[in-house]
């Protein structure tokens, strides 16, 4: 007789399936996402260049991104002579992986219109329609980003030559600028929402209470400044600078394991655009015009998630084909003499109007000193970076 573990006995078989379930769904589904995001990307980008775009492979060029993963599949697989072998086919997959874990976290669907907390019945069984809801939802998020950089900065130290390795020294470099003000940003909708799961960062927007304007604008527009910075997507792909490194960290790559990280690109494009979505855009919230039952639990929210992430990427393709990308002093002086100061200049206005509201003072005249202390604190900063660079100036001319 076969023990049963007791912890396994009490959760149910049903319950196991249909997490299982959801896993493969999730999965399968964001791999196909990411075929289609790749080719509406080339058609967008293609539009904004008065181009025509993938037009051969299937209908409208649909099929594309497929034939494009066959080619590379059946090309050579290359080890340079100089690499490190283990590490160098390990690397894919370190930037492919998290990308996904990311998006298990995140509600696709469920009815949180009405104070729902988003709980759908599956054959009898309550569950939610997302692959998990930990307690620690979005420190997980920030944990699989941070992770995200060690695939970029072995495939660039392990191929054993200079370029690959100068793209990885910029991605680190990079990750440590936009990780704070990332984290700043999410901050303010922890404020707003009082908890990390991403579930109940959704319920806590239902009523259009979007975090988009509950904690005003800014933070949305630093995460997704910061986030593109992150994803090393245009204008702050300098880990891949044609001009500059050839290829960047993936240089020495070819065949599959190229595919893997041209995949993990695209990945965290979506995986981003859902997590922005969860934080400032009510996730899968949207108008059910009347309906109940399974239409306003499972259709009308997946349809409204989906449009949402498929806006966001819209944002991304126009950031890709209207922006030059920056030189390296200008990344990093935006994340650190700008981004970093004004999340963090935000967050501490929005924790004064949380320490007014409990106090009983005055909202506006609170706001108003806020912004005279942030603005003040602005000006001082602005005035010692240029003293700063004046002094630099004149050693050099001297």
């Amino acid at each position: 007789m076969i023990a049963v573990d007791p912890l396994l006995e009490n959760v149910g078989w049903a319950a196991i399936l249909i997490v299982l379930l959801k896993v493969v769904v999730a999965f399968a589904g964001l791999l196909i996402t990411v075929m289609l995001a790749i080719w509406y990307e080339r058609k967008l980008h293609a539009d904004f260049s008065n181009r025509l775009g993938p037009r051969i492979a299937g209908p409208f060029g649909i099929l594309q991104t497929l034939a494009d993963g066959m080619k590379l599949i059946f090309k050579a697989d290359l080890v340079p002579e100089k690499a490190d072998p283990f590490v160098f086919k390990l690397a894919p997959y370190l930037s492919l992986v998290p990308a996904f874990l990311v998006f298990i976290t995140v509600p696709i669907a469920g009815d949180f219109t009405r104070g729902g907390d988003g709980v759908v019945k599956i054959a009898g069984h309550e569950t939610l329609m997302q692959v998990a809801d930990p307690q620690i939802g979005i420190l997980f998020f920030l944990a699989m980003s941070s992770l995200a950089v060690y695939g970029i900065m072995l495939a660039g130290w392990s191929s054993g030559s200079k370029y690959p390795l100068l793209g990885s020294v910029r991605a680190t470099a990079q990750m440590v600028s936009y990780e704070a003000a990332l984290g700043l940003s999410l901050l303010c909708v922890l404020l707003n929402s009082g908890s990390l799961s991403t579930n109940s960062i959704v319920s806590s927007q239902g009523g259009w209470n979007w975090n988009l304007w509950a904690t005003g604008i800014v933070p949305f527009v630093v995460f997704l400044i910061a986030g593109t910075a992150e994803a090393n997507r245009p204008p702050f792909d300098l880990v891949e600078a044609e001009q500059e490194l050839v290829g960047g960290f993936h240089t020495e790559y070819s065949s599959f394991r190229f595919a893997i990280f041209y995949l993990a690109e695209f990945m965290n494009v979506i995986t981003l655009s859902a997590v922005l979505t969860t934080l400032f855009l009510g996730g899968p919230i949207g108008p059910h015009f009347g309906l109940t039952g399974w239409i306003a639990e499972f259709v009308l929210p997946f349809l409204w998630f989906f449009l949402k992430v498929l806006l966001l990427v819209s944002v991304f393709v126009s950031f890709r084909t209207t922006l030059p990308r920056l030189r390296y002093d200008q990344l990093m002086d935006l994340g650190w003499k700008f981004l970093i100061p004004l999340s963090l200049g935000w967050f501490l206005l929005l924790v004064s109007f949380k320490v007014a509201e409990g106090e009983g003072w005055n909202p506006v005249l609170t706001g108003a000193i806020g912004l005279v202390v942030i603005l003040s604190g602005g000006a001082l900063l602005a005035a010692a970076i240029k003293t700063s660079k004046i002094r630099r100036a004149e050693e050099v001319n001297a």
